[in-house]
């Protein structure tokens, strides 16, 4: 990213200053970073989407003991309680891979300008 800044020289002439930004990730990184963003996010969205409909295989992954279940004297509402909490957690998660998955490319592209300067 080229970034202008008019400065003034001793002689009074304007001459422009270009900088520019250093991206974090190596380009190899940063391709692997938005390959796997995409995949948390299609597998996560998935989960939710699973845990949202109650999904009896995902049973055994509520968050929920024993004690819990007793508590509450095996009640349909508090499991379902539980499954929506599940649910909303995935979608939370996949949210944080596609602010991932814009860093990523975000990187991907300085490293092709940083690369293109150089060249």
């Amino acid at each position: 990213m080229w970034i202008t800044t008019p400065i003034k020289s001793y002689d009074n002439r304007q001459t422009n200053l270009k900088m520019v930004s250093c991206p974090i990730c190596g380009p190899k990184l940063s391709i692997c970073c938005t390959v796997l963003s995409i995949w948390g996010v299609v597998m996560l969205a998935l989960l939710g989407v699973f845990f949202r409909i109650h999904s009896p295989a995902l049973f055994e992954d509520i968050p929920m003991t024993e004690k819990e279940w007793e508590d509450n004297n095996h009640t349909q509402s508090y499991l379902h309680e539980k499954y929506e909490q599940a649910g909303l957690n995935c979608f939370i998660a996949a949210g944080i891979y596609v602010l991932f998955f814009f860093f990523s490319c975000f990187q991907q592209r300085m490293n092709a300008r940083s690369s293109n300067i150089i060249n």
